[in-house]
């Protein structure tokens, strides 16, 4: 499986996003930009006029995770204001399916997002309708969280339901990635990382992009190997 490193602009410097887009866009696959409504989650982020201008700006795809409520109405002005990917919570769509539906048929990739708690298997015949599962390793709302080792599991489970499926999903890991956990995400079988203060917390962005995609590289190759 191939490893991708979408590196999060939640731990970016805000005033500076152009410049900090920059950074990575040779080292990262995707520039994640979670949004947040103070509503589903208990904080407020980016909305759809900033994707509207970092699309603009930035020269990689974006990635939008949306923690917000009521995502089967605003997901698919995502997807149409250029976003590569977008991603809803099981937990707040409403018509998830016709959702996921919608945000492909304005030219974005569909992710579906489970917190912590929710169980996967309940999701596993939704499979055909999103390119992307999207398991969250904090509970989402705010950046620079610990890792949560009980999602591991999960992974796991996750990875093997993908398997047995036709059709290439990626599954992503969403908090507290960094260099001490990626490994075990590799392991477990993730394949996309999303990274905030791991990468925006590094003098030097782009490299530690490339140190993450190394290690979740050579934990991977190990697994496969075993």
């Amino acid at each position: 499986m191939a490893i991708q490193i979408s590196p999060s602009i939640l731990a970016a410097d805000f005033a500076h996003l152009a410049d900090e887009a920059a950074a990575v866009a040779t080292s990262a696959d995707w520039l994640h930009v979670d949004v947040m409504d103070n509503h589903f989650v208990p904080n407020l982020t980016l909305g759809l006029p900033i994707v509207e201008a970092l699309r603009k700006a930035a020269a990689l795809p974006l990635d939008c995770h949306l923690m917000i409520e009521d995502p089967d109405r605003w997901a698919p002005a995502y997807a149409e204001a250029g976003a590569g990917s977008v991603t809803i919570h099981a937990e707040a769509a409403k018509a998830p399916v016709r959702t996921l539906r919608s945000i492909r048929a304005a030219g974005a990739r569909a992710g579906l997002a489970l917190n912590p708690a929710t169980p996967v298997e309940p999701y596993a015949d939704l499979l055909p309708e999103f390119d992307m599962l999207l398991l969250m390793t904090v509970e989402p709302g705010f950046g620079g969280q610990r890792f949560l080792d009980i999602v591991l599991p999960k992974i796991r489970r996750a990875r093997e339901l993908i398997r047995g499926r036709a059709g290439a999903v990626w599954l992503q890991v969403d908090g507290g990635v960094s260099a001490d956990t990626i490994e075990r995400c590799a392991e477990a079988g993730a394949d996309v990382f999303v990274a905030g203060s791991a990468v925006y917390g590094a003098e030097d962005r782009a490299g530690a992009v490339e140190a993450l995609r190394a290690q979740a590289e050579r934990a991977a190759s190990h697994t496969a190997a075993g």
